[in-house]
């Protein structure tokens, strides 16, 4: 049968027609499975002088093939010829009524146009029964992401309109420029088929809005077992979105979020969603997050019964040599020292930056100004008006044992009315405000403060949606315990805060698991 092959292919290489610089082997209709199989082929282009121009349409080429062709003039730029390729091996994809269930064209730099070449074949019926696309290293970038999603989009509808829905399952682009906006396009995409089992986007230069967008469609594939965003940008707002997404699946088993940026406070989060779910982990990855040594140990408490991990890694961040020290003997305790990765590239303890923290008060300072005088301005062009009763929202504004005490016997009402407890945020500023007046000495005003603490809280964490520790990590932000990539300014620290703290953790509403969080920041 080969010797039949390379004859067929003389024959072909001889009906070969070629005009100045062109090289053509278009309409022949022959096929092409291996490089072996184009050895001639390649042997011709590779000494046509002079070449402009190859034409290979009409022909059918397996990717080894088209591979070796690719490859066979390196100085040539090849990006113009991958489209027609591409065109060619779905066209006669279609036409032999193929049905595929893995696509592979990784590591062709084909950008958009090459994903404009394989577009028609996507939407095909070829494609219904696919059930993995590896894309990875093909410079798609924002346009090729948003055709390819595009694709799958319409693929998805035209095969449930027969009855046989794409069922997506391994999808694999990493390396591609897809950024915010081509990870946006094909999250809708993948939300839509809720059938995948593999993600890997790593190096994509995407950012919280996109990892954000990533986050909401994983919640729709069930049975999603890898994930692997390795080297984007999640910051604070992605960490906390993914985490949310995480909560909602039960059979990951390989999260790599390594080089991510996840920072602390997305470390919580993340430590929150292990500690909740995830019963099968094997490999958990936040290396390079700039995550500090309490974040870290959190994250290493969450993996406490997780019988099937046999990874975490932890390498590259902020712990200190102490941190080290402090996780290694975490994961002893917990049977799971050999499980722990390297830490040899740890960064060591941040340093504190007093510099950018004069400048974020100096900002906080100019807007206060700002607001100062505007009220002066109120003040001198507005007419004499009646005093207005106590409400919530002037306690809150500035408050006072006076000004809790007029709420009268409705105030913890006031307050749940007030405040808006789907926002883990405001609600720790709520809390601090309130405990601030407290008064162990004045009956009247500690009961008040207590009252109201507990009606906000009871009300928060009685919702399944309130993000407890997002909660935890905002108040040691505020309470100056944890450093934030947004400009928080602290509050000062009064008693009243400490002693409200101290009556929370005691009540039945407030978390077990939290506890050991404010445990580990407050006995620094």
């Amino acid at each position: 049968m080969a010797t039949d092959a390379v004859a067929q292919l003389a024959d072909s290489l001889a009906k070969t027609q070629v005009t100045e610089g062109e090289l053509s082997y278009k309409g022949q209709g022959r096929k092409f499975d291996n490089a072996q199989s184009v050895e001639e082929m390649v042997k011709e282009i590779q000494e046509f002088k002079g070449l402009q121009a190859l034409r290979l349409e009409g022909n059918t080429y397996g990717v080894e093939a088209a591979q070796a062709i690719a490859k066979s003039r390196s100085d040539y730029e090849m990006r113009s010829f991958i489209s027609p390729i591409q065109n060619s091996l779905g066209a006669a994809l279609m036409t032999a009524g193929a049905r595929l269930t893995v696509l592979d064209l990784s590591d062709n730099a084909f950008g958009p146009d090459g994903v404009k070449g394989i577009e028609k074949l996507l939407k095909s019926t070829a494609c219904h029964t696919l059930q993995e696309l590896r894309l990875n290293n093909c410079g798609m970038g924002i346009g090729g992401g948003k055709i390819l999603a595009a694709a799958l989009t319409e693929c998805y509808k035209q095969s449930s309109a027969q009855g046989t829905p794409l069922g997506l399952k391994v999808f694999i682009a990493g390396r591609n420029r897809l950024e915010n906006d081509g990870a946006t396009a094909l999250a809708q995409a993948f939300q839509l088929m809720g059938s995948l089992e593999e993600v890997h986007v790593p190096q994509n230069g995407i950012n919280h809005p996109g990892v954000t967008a990533l986050a909401t469609a994983m919640q729709h594939n069930p049975q999603l077992r890898v994930l692997n965003l390795n080297d984007n940008t999640f910051t604070k707002k992605g960490a906390i979105a993914m985490a949310q997404a995480l909560k909602h699946l039960r059979s990951v088993q390989v999260i790599n979020f390594g080089d991510c940026l996840v920072r602390s406070e997305g470390a919580i989060a993340i430590a929150e969603a292990v500690t909740e779910g995830l019963p099968i982990l094997k490999e958990l990855n936040l290396s390079f997050g700039e995550i500090t040594g309490e974040a870290a140990l959190l994250v290493a408490q969450s993996v406490e019964g997780k019988a099937t991990l046999e990874k975490l890694d932890l390498n590259g961040n902020c712990l200190g040599e102490e941190g080290c020290d402090a996780l290694r003997e975490v994961m002893d305790g917990l049977n799971m020292g050999d499980l722990l990765g390297s830490l040899s590239d740890d960064e060591g303890e941040p340093e504190d930056d007093d510099e950018d923290d004069e400048e974020e008060e100096d900002d906080y300072e100019e807007d206060d100004d700002v607001e100062e005088e505007d009220s002066s301005v109120n003040q001198v062009s507005s007419p004499p008006s009646v005093p207005r009763p106590p409400d919530a929202a002037s306690f809150l504004c500035f408050p006072s044992p006076d000004k809790l005490l007029k709420l009268g016997t409705k105030r913890a009402l006031l307050f749940e009315q007030q405040v808006d407890v789907a926002d883990a945020g405001k609600t720790a500023e709520a809390f601090l405000k309130i405990s601030s007046v407290y008064n162990e000495e004045d009956e009247d005003v500690k009961s008040a403060v207590l009252d109201s603490i507990d009606a906000i809280l009871r009300k928060a964490f009685a919702s399944p949606s309130f993000q407890g520790y997002n909660f935890v990590s905002s108040l040691l932000v505020m309470l100056g315990l944890l450093k934030s990539e947004d400009k928080v300014k602290p509050v000062r620290v009064v008693p009243g805060h400490l002693q409200a703290l101290e009556y929370v953790v005691r009540q039945d509403y407030f978390p077990q698991d939290h506890i050991a969080v404010l445990e580990a920041f407050m006995s620094r």
